[in-house]
């Protein structure tokens, strides 16, 4: 090799580890990866669940474009584009699913770090009792965990069903949406935590399905705008483990706000923000029997400026401005003695200032 060939080798070297120092110092961070979203169920969820199609636009429409839905099952229509992979398998029982060891398959397929889960339609039609269906999802909700510890999951309340082929299915329903708050709360944990989504609540056989059982299209939008604020509230780093049961005891650290006394004979209610995170948080009152006979049902109001509830669970809550009114569900309104119920609910806005909340009992 030359002499002039060497300092041209020379040059071009000192250009190519010039150019990798510029190029390294301007890299642009990779982007964090999408979280992944997994729809389990049934039909509900799957032929063609377009309520997943209004979910997705939504998200899109809201700045969450960082989500991946998946499942071992393609999208099926409605219409629109968006992505429409999901685990809404048509006909199924969750007791079988959990029982056949179906998940675990789907799972490693998928690896989603959010499961939403609207399951157990076909066992109520086929008069499996309620806590044969729990026991199916806390199988199931190990099993998640056993893939990912950090899933969480989102189980609703199932929407209402009244086929002309069965009377009895739409009681069934009502028992087992009453079961499934007591149900999460032993399974949520700070690192896996299960929310109770209540898809049961204002929605409506007459209107909102085409069948008795499956969602026409205001049902379908009822449905996505039930999973949104829960979905999000993940989404955005936001609450972990809503509580979903009443206390069994009576609350042993002073009061963190102040009350409304009661009447003799009558109740009071406590009010805590829980967490907190960019535009909304996740609050929960505590109402307390504080007389010396047992009551049968009770009403707690506060008002909340600036504030609106977009989901509340363990009460049926109402909100008209800021006016804010919630009773009892249908097991939780008799306390005896000292004893306690909690309800929450997550809202838009600031956890402060705590407002005052009175309570009636009746």
């Amino acid at each position: 090799m030359t002499h002039g060939s060497t300092s041209v080798l020379t040059v071009l070297v000192a250009m190519a580890a010039t150019l990798g120092f510029l190029l390294a110092g301007t890299a642009v961070p990779a982007q964090a990866a999408a979280t992944r979203i997994m729809a389990l169920g049934d039909s509900i969820t799957g032929s063609p669940g377009c309520w997943r199609a209004l979910l997705w636009s939504r998200l899109a429409n809201t700045g969450h474009t960082n989500v991946d839905f998946v499942g071992t099952l393609p999208p099926q229509g409605c219409g629109i584009a968006y992505d429409g992979e999901n685990e809404g398998h048509g006909g199924a029982l969750v007791t079988s699913v959990a029982d056949q060891n179906q998940l675990p398959g789907w799972l490693s397929a998928t690896r989603p770090d959010i499961v939403m889960m609207h399951f157990g339609t076909n066992d109520v039609w086929s008069n499996r009792p309620t806590a044969t269906i729990l026991s199916a999802y806390g199988k199931l909700v190990d099993q998640m965990r056993a893939s990912n510890p950090d899933t969480k999951i989102l189980v609703a309340k199932i929407i209402p069903m009244n086929p002309s082929t069965c009377a009895e299915c739409g009681q069934r329903t009502s028992a087992l949406n009453a079961a499934i708050p007591g149900w999460a709360a032993t399974k949520t944990t700070a690192r896996s935590p299960v929310v109770v989504v209540d898809q049961w609540t204002g929605f409506s056989t007459a209107t909102d399905t085409y069948d008795g059982v499956h969602p026409n299209a205001s049902g379908d939008q009822k449905m996505a705008d039930r999973w949104f604020p829960a979905l999000t509230a993940l989404l955005d780093g936001g609450p972990t483990v809503p509580p979903v049961t009443p206390t069994p005891t009576p609350p042993v650290t002073p009061t963190p706000t102040p009350t409304i006394p009661p009447p003799a004979g009558g109740c009071t209610a406590v009010y805590k923000t829980t967490n907190q995170w960019s535009g909304g948080f996740q609050g929960e009152v505590t109402v307390k029997n504080a007389g010396t006979a047992p009551i049968t049902g009770w009403t707690t109001n506060w008002t909340f400026t600036g504030r609106q509830i977009s989901q509340a669970w363990n009460a049926t809550l109402t909100q008209t401005g800021a006016a804010v009114t919630a009773r009892n569900a249908a097991w939780n309104g008799s306390l005896a003695s000292g004893a306690t119920a909690t309800f929450g609910f997550i809202s838009s806005g600031t956890g402060s200032p705590d407002p005052q909340v009175s309570c009636t009992t009746g």
